[in-house]
């Protein structure tokens, strides 16, 4: 991933079925502010076909997901984290310091040496 031409690092999101969809959630996210371990940990959504997409627990709140659903969309709480992919990063920041991020929703962590 770059910033204005400058690399920042690499990260990526596994799971075939879900990768593309994961890294653009991950790169929203970096977008609106988050850190990697923030951007990471952010609650996804899968779109699988149609107006079908599964969503994780803490996406929206139950205003909105009603609101989707009256728009026919057609959603599920997937309660299963393998469903929305795993990842990790790590990034320079613009001030020099590096962050890096490992996916909650398996066991992993980041660990700087």
């Amino acid at each position: 991933m770059t910033r204005g031409g400058a690399p920042v690092g690499p990260f990526g999101v596994m799971g075939g079925h879900m990768q593309p969809q994961g890294h653009l959630q991950v790169i929203m996210s970096t977008v609106d502010g988050l850190d990697p371990q923030a951007a990471l940990g952010a609650p996804r959504w899968y779109w699988q076909s149609g107006r079908s997409v599964l969503v994780e627990e803490g996406l929206a709140d139950a205003a909105t997901l009603s609101d989707l659903e009256r728009r026919g969309h057609q959603l599920t709480v997937e309660r299963e984290p393998s469903a929305f992919g795993y990842g990790q990063a790590i990034w320079r920041l613009p001030d020099g310091v590096y962050a890096a991020g490992s996916e909650p929703r398996a066991d992993g962590c980041a660990i700087g040496y």
